[in-house]
């Protein structure tokens, strides 16, 4: 009691984001929110609507946009050196076993986890919106192999599509590898030339062929985060939280702003829609 404070970082189930979002807001405080900005369109709009209607920035967490391959990616993308894009590949496949799942916990259920593509993997789907931009015309197939007993929703998934700005894609996704984490690639086929960013975490490029370029050094990744039983995405989030700061001082501009992580929430909802 009686702290006073500029900023709210959010931090908590899927399925409350939104909502704690909307409360931080109305008390006029920017925020932070971890993925996913909320589980559906809808409520994502309601934050930005409130952080407008009180000058307040939201700072979405998609700290995967720090990697160095992701930044290269996204140079070679902006300066259009592979030309048209013709296909996209995303490539997800990790482990979580039944120890995730507990029972009791948020994790696995609809209404507070959402799914894997919330949870495990809209890094990844935001990380496609920000070189490609939205897609249309899905498809998509599911199934829930390993967790059917730990789990309301698919932990695997076929999804096609094609994006709005030319070109095709695919997501293959999986929660069900055994034992441990194998791989998140992006494999990008243009008319000038085909990349692939893959290793565990896309972290590491595993193919660069591209008309008239030489694919420069790169900066070592950040480490990743380790759980114990499990690890996940970039810990890039020291500069994310760097951007809080310098956007609040009117030094830089948000990197992720809350009308990039609604639109990933509403690739998720589309892609769901098939469920």
């Amino acid at each position: 009691a009686g702290i006073d404070l500029d900023v709210v970082n959010i931090c908590t189930a899927n399925g409350l984001h939104s909502a704690q979002a909307l409360e931080a807001l109305e008390h006029k405080k920017h925020v932070v929110v971890e993925k996913p900005l909320g589980l559906h369109t809808a409520n994502c709009e309601q934050v930005i609507s409130t952080a407008l209607n009180v000058s307040r920035q939201v700072f979405c967490v998609m700290q995967n946009r720090y990697s160095p391959p992701s930044i290269w990616l996204k140079g070679l993308m902006d300066e259009k050196k592979l030309g048209d894009i013709y296909m996209v590949q995303l490539n997800c496949y990790w482990n979580r076993g039944d120890q995730y799942y507990k029972k009791g916990s948020w994790k696995g259920t609809k209404e507070m986890d959402g799914g894997s593509l919330f949870t495990q993997f809209s890094h990844f789907i935001d990380m496609m919106y920000w070189l490609f931009g939205d897609i249309t015309d899905i498809n998509a197939t599911f199934e829930n192999f390993k967790h059917k007993d730990s789990t309301e929703f698919e932990d695997s998934g076929f999804v096609t599509f094609k994006f709005v700005n030319g070109g095709m894609g695919s997501l293959n996704y999986s929660t069900a590898v055994w034992d441990s984490n194998m791989e998140s690639s992006l494999i990008i086929l243009g008319s000038k030339g085909t990349v692939k960013v893959g290793g565990q975490y896309m972290d590491k490029v595993e193919y660069c062929h591209v008309e008239d370029y030489e694919l420069p050094d790169l900066k070592t990744p950040s480490s990743k985060h380790d759980y114990g039983d499990y690890k996940g995405s970039a810990n890039n989030h020291y500069f994310v939280l760097k951007n809080v700061i310098d956007t609040l001082k009117g030094k830089t501009n948000v990197s992720t702003n809350a009308l990039e992580g609604m639109k990933v929430v509403n690739i998720i909802e589309r892609i769901y829609a098939h469920r």
